[in-house]
């Protein structure tokens, strides 16, 4: 195990080191710079302040440069925010999108596991039928369509929930709804058809012929190996989610990760552009490498070599 960890750190790195790059160079081939947006600076002002944050450097200079502070844990200044840095962008930034995020773990796995096991025992009856076509609908939705219907209904029309922020816990309904849609259709339509391949197995028979209840042999015997693949899906969903919805956060004005990389991209904001990137790739392989662990706990068959 110990060698398959060095090999998938080794893979990690150099994922990361391609991600950085490839940001990097996209980032710089847009027209324009962080100074030429918005207000329009005096070419004094604006070449003061391209040499005070070596822009005037070439690129791989300018890349080196970036690479050296993100070693040291430093994602550097904020172009567009006089006294802010990156970090502090995500010190404050990640700890309201991981809250709202653990909230929508938790919405999607109370409602989609239940749904989609339903929807296996029940195969090919109105249950079934009913709870995949609500799944086909939510896969279809996008998350704004479905934040912008909720805000109508329950806000503007009901009354009963607020529009913005997370003061209190009616704040966390309406964004969790919305951020967890898909994700609750994706994954009970695929624990639906995992289960209904895993009970057509051998060993489901035996159980079943040896006088298993029904109850015992689902939960016993088929739900452990059917949610392998839930599971491999699990893990980016949960990083997604954790690191916060760039769209749903900024409908509902959420002060998460999102919005702050939102306006660094409409800002050309490059320091919060790469800072937040590099933060969500990191997190991202983070948990695939926490999903490949969970595959040993879970299914005893799956050994590293």
């Amino acid at each position: 195990m110990v060698k398959y960890f060095a090999k998938r750190l080794g893979m990690t790195l150099a994922a990361m080191l391609a991600i950085i790059l490839i940001t990097f160079c996209l980032m710089h081939a847009v027209p324009g710079g962080p100074f030429t947006s918005d207000r329009k600076v005096t070419p004094e002002v604006e070449a003061a302040l391209n040499e005070k944050y070596g822009l005037n450097d070439p690129l791989p200079v300018q890349f080196v440069n970036y690479l050296g502070g993100l070693l040291h844990g430093d994602l550097g200044p904020s172009y567009k925010y006089t006294g802010k840095t990156v970090n502090e962008f995500i010190v404050n930034g990640f700890p309201v999108s991981a809250r709202l995020g653990a909230a929508t773990i938790l919405f999607v796995l109370l409602a989609a596991l239940p749904m989609g096991i339903l929807a296996a025992v029940k195969n090919g009856r109105w249950q079934d039928m009913g709870i995949m076509a609500v799944a086909t609908v939510g896969v279809t939705i996008p998350s704004f369509v479905i934040a912008s219907i909720l805000i109508y209904l329950f806000s503007f029309k009901l009354g009963w929930l607020p529009t913005y922020g997370l003061d209190s816990w009616k704040g966390y309904i309406l964004p969790v709804i919305a951020l967890g849609g898909y994700s609750v259709s994706y994954l009970a339509r695929l624990t639906r058809s995992s289960l209904l391949e895993v009970m057509g197995q051998d060993y489901i028979r035996t159980a079943r012929a040896k006088g298993l209840s029904e109850f015992k042999v689902i939960t016993r015997h088929a739900l452990r190996n059917a949610l392998l693949p839930v599971i491999t899906v699990l893990g980016p969903t949960a990083a997604n989610l954790l690191t916060g919805s760039f769209v749903v956060e900024k409908i509902f004005a959420i002060p998460g990760l999102g919005v702050h990389f939102v306006n660094s991209v409409s800002q050309r904001d490059y320091t919060t552009i790469m800072g937040v990137t590099v933060f969500y790739a990191a997190f991202l392989m983070a948990m695939v490498l926490v999903v490949d662990v969970f595959y040993c706990l879970i299914d005893p068959r799956i050994k590293y070599e």
